[in-house]
């Protein structure tokens, strides 16, 4: 077909300016289009090429008796091979072969509906189009596919096994753990289609990111890019065998067993199932029904898993190579004005170190396992261990003041050695209230609304009791005065 059209081009060549028809019943003044052979079997875009989305295709093709101005573009058929709503393309760039030979550089759209029955033709800006062009081995029709998604993936959560009952089923997926990020997971693309196989064999009639599977096999996906599929764009292979008892069921530990504890445990991870009922020392732990669960305490820690039909029982005796620590003060404790509260940290950690923090902020030279309280607040206490197994444990409680906090004397003694604090009724302690502590030199040592006693530590002195003077401004008025601070 190629040849005959390029040879009717080719007398309607000659005979150019002439007003009569051949008797091969050409006329001169007859627009045509003839496309040459397409230097591809398939598209297939998508591909990493030298870093870069590759998306070139040429088609080229020769023309004839088309007024100056005359624009050609790419047309593709849609999915199906019809041209009644053909696919968009992209025009690149056109070169010009010679005065009747152009080639076209186009690129399909990132949408494509992938399919294997794709045609092609040019048509001209005049409205005219070529035949359909014959793709490079000879067909008229040839596959077209955008590969939105080039990688290796995983199924089952990563796993290598699962299982089901005797005339149960389960479900392989494909994993997705972060949706947000697109490239993460083929998951993420809802146009794609996947073919399954079971013991290598593609199972018919599934496309879907998701198999239920019934009978025991080797199961794996495979993107499914029609001519363009790659072997390479394939998942992982899952061993499905059958249970009717709890043989089958395993408990693995993140961080080992035993493990060292962290801030949220060591990660307890049961065989794939439908259900999931955890327990702890034989006592059921509420809302625990995940196929995961986070421990921070060592026992013997057993699951429940449903597959379908019937059960079975894992068991861990989970073992932790951290240290034990606790704390002689209840959560809330209240003290009297002038009343100091000893607080003891006791533990097992080797070289143990403690941090102490009042009101979110570092207690300085608090670092022993013991600390006296004087003044109310919000409490926290670390204990680390820095050898061995790295790792900490932390104490919160809270002290309160048994003063009225209607009062209104401002106290101008402080006395170290009971309570080293500037303690204001709480009626000073706003944000419209500003508070300026001064030195007798000048100095400003505090400044600022919402006073926190912790937030200005007094020193200790050798010999001259030393004086401060305060400013307390507020919206109701001033008040000044002195604070003398003795041993």
């Amino acid at each position: 077909m190629i040849q005959k059209t390029t040879l009717f081009l080719t007398k309607c060549f000659l005979f150019i300016g002439i007003f009569l028809f051949t008797k091969g019943n050409c006329y001169a003044q007859t627009p045509a289009i003839a496309p040459q052979q397409l230097p591809f079997t398939s598209i297939c875009a998508g591909d990493f090429v030298d870093g870069s989305v590759f998306n070139e295709y040429f088609a080229t093709f020769t023309y004839l008796n088309f007024p100056t101005g005359t624009t050609f573009e790419v047309q593709l058929s849609d999915q199906l091979g019809s041209f009644n709503t053909p696919t968009a393309t992209t025009t690149l760039e056109v070169i010009d072969i010679t005065a009747t030979q152009k080639t076209i550089k186009f690129a399909v759209p990132e949408d494509l509906i992938g399919s294997d029955n794709y045609s092609l033709r040019i048509i001209s800006s005049t409205g005219v189009t070529s035949p359909r062009a014959a793709n490079f081995s000879g067909s008229l029709s040839f596959g077209a596919y955008f590969k939105k998604y080039v990688a290796p993936f995983f199924i089952n959560n990563k796993e290598e096994t699962a299982v089901i009952c005797s005339g149960g089923n389960t479900s392989l997926t494909v994993y997705n753990p972060t949706p947000a990020d697109p490239d993460s997971s083929p998951a993420n693309f809802s146009n794609l289609k996947y073919k399954w196989y079971r013991d290598d064999v593609v199972i018919a009639g599934q496309s879907t990111n998701t198999l239920i599977v019934t009978t025991p096999g080797e199961y794996y996906a495979e993107l499914d890019y029609g001519s363009c599929s790659d072997e390479n764009f394939s998942s992982n292979r899952v061993a499905v065998s059958t249970s009717g008892s709890g043989s089958a069921v395993t408990i693995d530990s993140s961080l080992g067993n035993p493990f060292c504890p962290n801030g949220e445990g060591t990660v307890l991870l049961a065989t794939s199932g439908n259900s999931y009922v955890w327990k702890k020392d034989g006592t059921v732990i509420t809302g625990a029904t995940a196929r995961t669960y986070s421990a921070t305490e060592s026992g013997i820690y057993t699951v429940d898993v449903d597959f379908g039909g019937c059960t079975g029982t894992g068991t861990i005796d989970l073992q932790s190579n951290g240290f034990d620590a606790s704390i002689d003060v209840a959560d809330t404790t209240v003290i009297d004005p002038g009343e100091t509260l000893s607080v003891s940290v006791t533990t097992d950690a080797a070289s143990p170190t403690y941090e102490w923090f009042l009101n979110g902020n570092t207690i300085a030279g608090a670092n022993s396992n013991t600390y006296l309280v004087a003044i109310k607040g919000n409490y926290r206490v670390v204990v680390s261990q820095a050898s061995g197994c790295v790792s900490s444990r932390e104490f919160l409680f809270k002290v309160n003041s048994s003063a009225d906090p209607t009062a209104t004397v401002i106290p101008n003694i402080i006395k170290l050695s009971s309570n080293p604090y500037w303690e204001l009724p709480d009626i000073y302690k706003s944000p419209d209230t500003n508070v300026t502590i001064i030195s007798s030199q000048g100095e400003i040592v505090f400044e600022g609304t919402n006073y926190d006693s912790s937030k200005w530590i007094i020193q200790d002195f050798k010999n001259v009791n030393p004086v401060y003077y305060y400013v307390i401004e507020s919206d109701t008025g001033e008040k000044k005065g002195s604070i003398t601070v003795i041993k």
